[in-house]
Formats: C-alpha cells, structure tokens, sequence
C-alpha cells in the first residue's frame, strides 16, 4: 500500500513538474520573441536617426518632428518588452498615457 502511494505521489509530482516546465519554456520562447522584434524595430529606428542626422536640420524642420517620432516609436519597443518581462501590459501603458498628457 505505501509503495502505491509514493508511485501516485510521484506521478502527481512528475505531471504538475511537466506543467510547470512547459509553462516556463513558453514564457521563455514569448520573451525571445519580443526581443527580436523590439531590437528590429530599435535598429531601422537606429538607421533612420543616423540618415537624419547626416543631413543639415533646423529648429521646427520635419526632420526633427521625425527624430522625436522615431525615439517615441523606440520607447514604444522597450516598453513593449518591459510589458512582456514583467507581464502588466496595462500597467505601463498608462504610466506612458500619464507622461505625455504633463
């Protein structure tokens, strides 16, 4: 009788452990794709920076408005992989919200 119970023990232990791996292995795969799509969205951002800033810019020219769009689009990104970390996806948005309209 004890074996029988330590065999459904284990078996109980070793399913809930399988659960707990498969949980873990899909946030890590969720995690490893929003790195890779925030990091190319940081690098054509990266790119059209260093295009703008190649050429002659002037105080309210439509490079500069597009400087500040693509440094808000790349706090966009790192937002979206801190939401993703952290798993609050409505906490930081409105923290963003809160900042722009001050």
């Amino acid at each position: 009788m004890i074996y029988i119970v330590c065999m459904l023990f284990s078996v109980i232990l070793n399913l809930f452990l399988l659960y707990k791996l498969y949980n873990f292995s899909i946030f890590i795969l969720k995690t490893e794709e929003a790195l890779e799509n925030s990091l190319d969205i940081i690098k054509e951002k990266y790119d059209n920076i260093g295009k703008i800033l190649q050429k002659e810019v002037f105080f309210d020219s439509i490079e500069v408005r597009q400087v500040i769009s693509d440094i808000r689009d790349t706090h966009e990104a790192l937002v979206y992989v801190s939401d993703v970390l952290t798993d609050e996806k409505n906490g930081l948005k409105i923290e963003i919200k809160k900042e722009d309209n001050s």
